[in-house]
């Protein structure tokens, strides 16, 4: 596809879908002077995307790009950096053995939850817990790098902790 095909083809979902996406984005996105930034990175992920065509469900992929961009930007924004990325974990956690159908279908299930768990802690408190959890850091090392002091660092990991307790609890 040429790229001004591709620019008409982004331009017509843009139009389409932009409405949704914008109410998305207010929902997920702290600043809302921030949105339209995500929405800019939401449309040039989109451009980059080389077979348009194949897009069998344009709203839903279009929904599925704003929701890394503005998990991104909320790890950014609590001062995490690149280096903490929430759909490296997911990723991990959804390389199941496809030889058991029933298990896949559970971890699935489990990391769908781990994934709108994590959602509903503040951007901070996801990184204070993927910097724990997953970089091993030690509650020094995370205070430094969210530039928040060590107490703080602690109860961001507390409250991660008792988040999923919770959450683990309403799923039995």
């Amino acid at each position: 596809m040429a790229a001004d095909d591709r620019q008409r083809r982004v331009d017509d979902l843009v139009e389409r879908h932009g409405g949704r996406l914008q109410r998305f984005l207010r929902r997920r996105v702290r600043n809302a002077a921030d949105i339209p930034d995500v929405i800019q990175e939401v449309f040039l992920r989109l451009l980059r995307v080389p077979n348009h065509e194949t897009i069998r469900a344009p709203e839903a992929y279009i929904l599925t790009i704003a929701r890394h961009v503005a998990q991104q930007h909320a790890l950014q924004s609590a001062g995490s950096a690149a280096s903490v990325e929430l759909e490296t974990v997911l990723s991990e956690l959804r390389a199941v053995p496809e030889t058991d159908p029933a298990l896949a279908v559970t971890a699935e299930q489990c990391v769908e939850e781990l994934d709108r768990a994590l959602l509903q802690l503040s951007p901070k408190v996801q990184a204070t817990f993927l910097l724990y959890r997953r970089d091993g850091m030690s509650m020094d090392e995370i205070s430094a790098r969210l530039g928040i002091s060590r107490p703080m660092a602690k109860k961001y990991l507390a409250r991660a902790l008792v988040h999923f307790r919770k959450r683990l609890k309403d799923m039995e």
